[in-house]
């Protein structure tokens, strides 16, 4: 599955390999995007014992999850068990393309507070 553009509703924010992002990482100002590749977890949201945020490869570490499960790219502070990072905001780069492209216009009417505080 191809999961192009999403919305993570506990982030409050748009995800998939469509959407520009810079890493979560604090400080780290790798572009990258929200797809699978780059999520804590490995999955969609980050499964169910990852915080589902997004890293670059330098932030993301290896770690088998379950008994018996391939392992799966996990950031710091799940590896630890520590509480997840703050997320970064979006990039200016996704803003602008929210705000200004036609595939967007009917979000953009439909949201129309939200996408004039972006």
């Amino acid at each position: 599955m191809y999961w192009a553009i999403g919305y993570d509703e506990n982030w409050n924010r748009d995800i998939g390999y469509d959407v520009p992002a810079t890493c979560d990482h604090p400080g780290c100002k790798n572009a990258i995007n929200r797809g699978v590749d780059h999520v804590c977890g490995g999955e969609p949201y980050g499964g169910e014992s990852c915080c589902g945020l997004y890293f670059c490869k330098d932030h993301l570490e290896l770690k088998t999850l379950s008994a018996g499960d391939e392992p799966a790219p996990v950031c710091h502070q799940c590896a630890s068990g520590e509480k997840p990072f703050e997320p970064t905001p979006d990039t200016q780069e996704w803003v602008d393309y929210k705000q200004t492209s036609i595939y967007w216009a009917g979000w953009r009417t439909y949201h129309q507070n939200k996408a004039a505080s972006q």
